[in-house]
């Protein structure tokens, strides 16, 4: 992968200081000058040379402004925790964005990050595989679009461990999750022949994430049926523009649109994609 990765995370990320610390101790990452003004650390991978560590003092969720500062990143790779109430042992990854108004964790009110379709589906995949055999007892899924950084200029993409501290400490699970981001990273991956963006379902969608483990498909965008009230013809296209690859498909969870069916219905009928039912 030619790309110029930036990995990020903060001291102030418990999960994210696991994965930073392997990345520093076991995959030869050295540390660069004190970069004072992005108030943060900066790490060189001796082995991939494209490849960046930062380590901020701030929020993930309001790094807004990292692309002036790191402006060699083609993307930019977020390690951080998952927290869920249910502390389910589970790896998660997701593009960032605010459908609606609300902007209570991060990013701007309405407003989609760039994604990169392609990166997401090879890291789901091939951590997938990696858990299976390495660490069974997570559970791996992708998350539906949600919170900051929403204004970056180049691609976003979480990568997270979690449900709980349990898990954040999890120093086995933080080395699988990095080996398996260096790994495609370094050999680079399979660039999609579909790419939808998706409607419907769960925050955690379970018929979107089988879709990117079983077929051709890449998804950029995706709104749970929890959002679908903010999706209008604006916001649709914002979905659609908001993506490194091009968009060819709209990607419906027929059965979980819930209320909003037949006004989404005629949204997307509009639109000159193919909508692809699942």
């Amino acid at each position: 992968m030619n790309d110029h990765c930036a990995l990020v995370t903060s001291v102030h990320d418990m999960a994210g200081t696991t994965m930073s610390r392997y990345l520093i101790r076991n995959a030869e990452f050295a540390s660069e000058s004190k970069r004072g003004d992005a108030d943060g650390e900066s790490y060189r991978s001796l082995r991939h040379k494209n490849i960046q560590l930062y380590i901020f003092s701030g929020n993930l969720l309001t790094l807004e402004n990292i692309n002036d500062v790191y402006s060699r990143a083609d993307v930019f790779i977020f390690l951080s925790k998952h927290k869920s109430h249910s502390s389910i042992p589970t790896l998660t990854c997701h593009f960032t964005g605010n459908f609606s108004a609300d902007n209570s964790y991060g990013g701007n009110p309405r407003q989609i990050a760039i994604s990169y379709p392609s990166l997401q589906k090879a890291y789901l995949k091939a951590i997938t595989a990696a858990a299976r055999k390495k660490v069974p007892e997570y559970e791996v899924i992708i998350e539906a679009t949600h919170h900051g950084p929403t204004s970056l200029n180049k691609p976003v993409l979480f990568v997270e461990l979690g449900s709980s501290e349990k898990q954040w400490a999890d120093e086995n699970a933080a080395a699988v999750i990095c080996d398996t981001l260096l790994d495609i990273l370094h050999k680079g991956f399979e660039h999609c022949q579909n790419v939808g963006i998706a409607l419907g379902g769960t925050h955690y969608p379970k018929k979107f994430n089988k879709l990117l483990l079983e077929s051709k498909f890449g998804l950029a965008a995706v709104a749970s049926k929890h959002n679908l009230e903010a999706i209008d013809d604006a916001m649709l296209k914002q979905m659609v523009e908001k993506s490194v690859e091009k968009v060819t498909h709209i990607v419906l969870d027929n059965k979980g649109l819930g209320r909003e069916k037949d006004r989404i219905l005629k949204i997307v009928e509009k639109t000159p994609l193919e909508l692809y039912k699942i």
